[in-house]
Order: C-alpha cells, then sequence, then structure tokens
C-alpha cells in the first residue's frame, strides 16, 4: 500500500526507509506542510502520513475525502491538529503514534532542568571565548527542593520517578492518577498547591481545550518567586505573553521550553531572523535564563525507530481491514 509522508526530513526517509525494508509498502516523501493550500498534493492518495506542524482541520479533511484519502497516520502521540470528529464523520480513520519513547522526552525535561540549574549554556559559551570564571554561573541543589508535575501519563512519570530519585519531593496534579507513581509514594495534589509548592513545574499534559493556556498570568502569580518552568508537552499550555512578564518580573527564574506556542511555520525548519517575524520567540531567545529547543525532545534513534514501525504497521492493519490497534 502507498503512504504519502508531508513534512518530510531526511531522518524521516531515513527510518521510514529502513522500517520498511521487509514490507511491500511504497513510501513517497513530500517535503511540504500538509495545509490547504498543499492539500492537493495528496490528490488520489488513500493514506497519508502527518507530523505535529501539518494542519488537518476541517476544512482540509474535507477536501481529502473528496480526494480519496481514508486513512491518516500520525507519526507522534498529539493529534490536536487534527479535526478528530470531523474525520469521523467522513469516516476517515485516524491512528496516532502513543508511546514512541517516553524516556526520549522525559530524558529531555531532564536535561532543560539540569542545563538551566547549572548555567550550562553560558558556560559553554564563555569557556569557548576563553573566559573561565565562575560569576554568574551559580546554581542550585535539586536535593530537597520540590518539583510538580503536571500530566503523569508516560513521559510525566518518568519524570516524577527520576526527579524523586535525586532526593526532590514531587508533587503531581492528574485528573486520573498513575498507579506507578501512587506507588512510588508521590503526593497528588491540585493545581493551586503545585503552582505555590513547588521550585520546579514541568508540564506533560495533551493540548485540550482544558490545558490551552493552562499556565497563564493568574497561574504564573500563584508560583514561588523564582520557580523553573519546563514545557516539552504542547506550545499552547503556556501563555507566552505572560511567561515572558514572569521572568522580567523575576516571579519565573528559569524558563526551558521545547515547545512554543506560535511554533507551527516556525519549529523543524531551517529559518534565519529575516525569514520569520516573531517578537515574543525572538524575546525568549535574548533572555539569558532561558533555553528555547525547536521541538527536539522526541528526537532519539529509538524514537524514530518505534514511530515508523508502528505507523507502517498501522499500514498494515489497515491494508488487511484488521481492527487499527491505535485508532483514534
Amino acid at each position: 500500500m502507498k503512504l504519502s509522508l508531508f513534512s518530510n526530513k531526511s531522518y524521516d526517509q531515513d527510518s521510514f526507509t529502513s522500517a520498511n525494508e521487509d514490507s511491500r509498502h511504497e513510501l513517497e516523501f513530500i517535503d511540504t506542510q500538509l495545509n490547504l493550500a498543499s492539500v492537493e498534493q495528496a490528490n488520489g492518495k488513500s493514506a497519508i502520513c502527518v507530523f505535529v506542524n501539518d494542519q488537518v482541520d476541517a476544512s482540509v479533511l474535507r477536501k481529502l475525502y473528496a480526494q480519496g484519502t481514508r486513512l491518516i497516520c500520525l507519526r507522534c502521540a498529539g493529534y490536536n491538529n487534527v479535526d478528530i470528529a470531523e474525520a469521523n464523520k467522513l469516516g476517515i480513520k485516524v491512528v496516532n503514534v502513543p508511546a514512541y519513547s517516553p524516556h526520549a522526552v522525559a530524558e529531555h525535561a531532564l536535561a532543560l532542568i539540569l542545563a538551566l540549574n547549572r548555567h550550562i549554556p553560558q558556560a559553554y559559551e564563555r569557556v569557548h571565548s576563553g573566559n573561565f570564571t565562575l560569576d554568574g554561573l551559580i546554581g542550585f541543589d535539586l536535593n530537597g527542593k520540590t518539583a510538580g508535575i503536571i500530566g503523569t501519563g508516560r513521559i510525566g512519570a518518568i519524570v516524577a520517578c527520576t526527579l524523586q530519585s535525586l532526593g526532590i519531593k514531587v508533587l503531581a496534579t492528574d485528573p486520573i492518577q498513575n498507579p506507578q507513581c501512587c506507588h512510588q509514594g508521590i503526593e497528588y495534589a491540585d493545581l493551586d498547591t503545585i503552582l505555590s509548592r513547588s521550585d520546579i513545574i514541568s508540564l506533560h499534559c495533551s493540548l485540550t481545550a482544558e490545558t490551552c493556556n493552562l499556565i497563564g498570568h493568574d497561574e504564573i502569580s500563584k508560583m514561588k518567586p523564582g520557580v523553573m518552568l519546563i514545557n516539552t508537552s504542547r506550545g499552547a499550555s503556556v501563555n507566552t505573553e505572560a511567561a515572558i512578564e514572569g521572568l522580567e518580573s523575576g516571579q519565573i527564574g528559569y524558563l526551558g521550553i521545547d515547545v512554543y506556542e506560535h511554533e507551527q511555520s516556525i519549529f523543524l525548519n531551517a529559518k534565519s531572523k529575516e525569514d520569520y517575524k516573531d517578537a515574543l520567540l525572538d524575546k525568549l531567545i535574548s533572555l539569558p535564563n532561558v533555553i528555547v529547543t525547536p521541538h527536539q525532545a522526541f528526537f532519539t534513534t529509538e524514537a524514530l525507530h518505534n514511530i515508523a514501525v508502528t505507523t507502517l504497521n498501522s499500514l498494515t492493519e489497515f491494508e488487511q481491514g484488521s481492527e487499527l490497534s491505535h485508532l483514534l
């Protein structure tokens, strides 16, 4: 069966080609991002594959259906960019990759925490310029601090348990308590308690109507002064303007993000400052107590392999008329 992959990058082509070696699927790699302007490139394609910044709203879905598309494979876990209700209405099946590598994202969140605390980017640049002084590089012991984890699915649970192993008191909030976290003695609390008691707050929640701008002006005002805020989940979970105000006032002492509220046309692409106009992102990048990474938390060899294998398995299930294991 033929699968057309939109927003193709060289690493997608490598991982899918390798995973498809023993399969008879035909893969077509399309560099273009899927949106209403590019949807005609899917004409006649019964199955397509999209990523986090592809636009799969109702208008695109109706066009896809008219052109013959009946399966959409997300090569990611999140599906906030897809109108699932409209897809169901049209009869288009949508599948995702729910667990490509929770350790990859969790480890990246931990890397952001450590790099921010110990000023690793500044130390690296300083040493490379011949400056070996320590002024301005002071950090703090993580041991004895309190961390709040918002969302304890697979990724959040790994972060929570790892931080706990470092001697950190971990609080968590989630509508569904994770048995692994409960077994580890991690305390569940409401969001206000997380905000007021945590030295470090890390977001690991899906993007829904309830979590969109979950962290805004009011929430930041309830945080400890100098709090460290980490987001490796979805960019729109944090109101960027509110975060910048918090950074400028000192209410937020450190910000580490792998996702950005307005990242759709910027992240995962090669851009010069002349190619994009985003004053908020420029401001974030300019601040010394902020680390922005380009949606790379998932980006490991293992994760790319698992994404490709799971996606191709879904394609095989669809081709054979089997029950779809990862149907949304």
